[in-house]
């Protein structure tokens, strides 16, 4: 199929309109419109991505997962560098994005500079076309009137032949010949302005034609960059989604590494604290302890003042007494285990011990300890105060805090 031409289907019949070129402009500017448009459209989305590129970083960036061990937390490591990284890849789509922007502009920018030179030139001849057309009217009506004048003369002298006046017919006959001349002079004048008008119009047509050219010329550039920018956007925005899956995909391959018996077991292995539950506690008769204890009142009311202090739910900042007592005891019956203390019987030891509880030191005499803390047991008092070291310190802790290290 032949392409239609513009230079075919833009003219007016009538001489003094141009309505054909008018429309060709009215195409161009809205064509130039057009252009703004999809620059519009390419600067919010490079916006777009760029602001969607930078909150992933940021998210990337300040999202936890600290707390988190093992196959798990090396998947959810990957995870949130895979999202910075999808981040950063929207931010150079971004930056595509905006460097398609820059060439549509600069295409615009030539194309209005090219069609402002046709147009003023489309101007000049369209005037100068208008001008000669003026003139000539001018001109022809001018020839018309002396033509009339000259027929009218023509005939007054006629009219005096007849009537035998020989010096009104000499005088008639002279203003005939007159109005004749000035008939042939408007006539000669009518015909240069005719020639002169004729070739403008040339000029005209020729200027149109090879304006027309280069505005169809203009509107087959403008449709086809457009088209080809945004068929790249569209290509790049493809092959974002297929960037994003790629980098996505490597979470998934790191999320089936994540094995949940190999996290509990490495839990269980790095964070144990034994493998045996504690021993049952003795019931043990108040009354039966030794005699000697008994008359020792003084003794027993600090060790029960001390013990009191030591009492599952007692406050640690009981400091009445400084005499050691006794580690808590279950309550049975109401009425606490009997506890039986001999200051002579005493075990000595060095072997390593776990703290099972958090115990601050009530009085002088007594030692700062922390769950999990390793202390070795210098004496193992039968009052159920053990003499212990730690970091270079000695004092008494509680012996049920305490749990052999096997």
């Amino acid at each position: 199929m032949t392409q239609m031409q513009f230079k075919d289907a833009f003219w007016c019949k009538e001489f003094t309109l141009h309505t054909g070129f008018e429309v060709l402009v009215q195409r161009l500017l809205d064509g130039r419109k057009m252009c703004k448009d999809v620059e519009d459209l390419l600067k919010q989305r490079a916006q777009a991505e760029e602001r969607y590129g930078k909150e992933l970083v940021q998210i990337a960036r300040k999202a936890g997962g600290q707390t988190e061990i093992n196959t798990l937390k090396a998947a959810f490591e990957k995870l949130k560098q895979q999202i910075e990284s999808v981040g950063n890849s929207h931010i150079q789509l971004a930056g595509m994005l905006k460097d398609e922007l820059k060439g549509i502009e600069e295409f615009r920018e030539r194309q209005k500079e090219q069609r402002k030179k046709y147009e003023s030139a489309m101007e000049r001849m369209q005037k100068s076309k208008l001008s000669h057309y003026k003139k000539t009217m001018e001109s022809k009506k001018s020839y018309e009137q002396k033509c009339k004048e000259a027929d009218e003369a023509e005939q007054s002298f006629e009219r005096m032949s007849a009537s035998g006046n020989q010096k009104q017919t000499e005088k008639s006959q002279n203003k005939a010949k007159q109005c004749r001349d000035a008939a042939h002079e408007a006539e000669n004048v009518y015909k240069q302005n005719i020639e002169q008008l004729d070739k403008a119009r040339t000029e005209w047509e020729q200027e149109h034609i090879k304006t027309c050219e280069v505005f169809q010329l203009q509107e087959c550039d403008r449709i086809t960059i457009l088209r080809n920018s945004l068929w790249v956007h569209c290509n790049q925005l493809s092959m974002q989604c297929v960037k994003d899956d790629e980098l996505y995909e490597e979470v998934r391959v790191s999320l089936e590494n994540c094995v949940v018996e190999s996290d509990i077991d490495y839990f269980i292995k790095s964070k144990m604290t034994g493998t045996q539950p504690p021993g049952a506690i003795g019931y043990e008769n108040y009354y039966d302890r030794e005699p000697n204890r008994s008359n020792s009142p003084t003794q027993t009311c600090g060790m029960m003042k001390r013990f009191s202090g030591l009492l599952h739910g007692s406050s640690k900042n009981n400091t009445e007494s400084v005499i050691p007592s006794a580690p808590p005891l279950e309550k049975a019956d109401g009425v606490y285990a009997s506890i039986f203390v001999n200051e002579h019987e005493r075990t000595t030891s060095s072997q390593d011990y776990r703290v099972l509880y958090d115990y601050t030191a009530q009085n002088m005499d007594e030692l700062d300890i922390n769950e999990g803390d390793i202390v070795a047991v210098i004496e193992e008092n039968d009052d159920g105060w053990w003499t212990v070291e730690r970091n270079g310190q000695r004092g008494f802790v509680p012996g049920s805090y305490l749990q052999k290290i096997c």
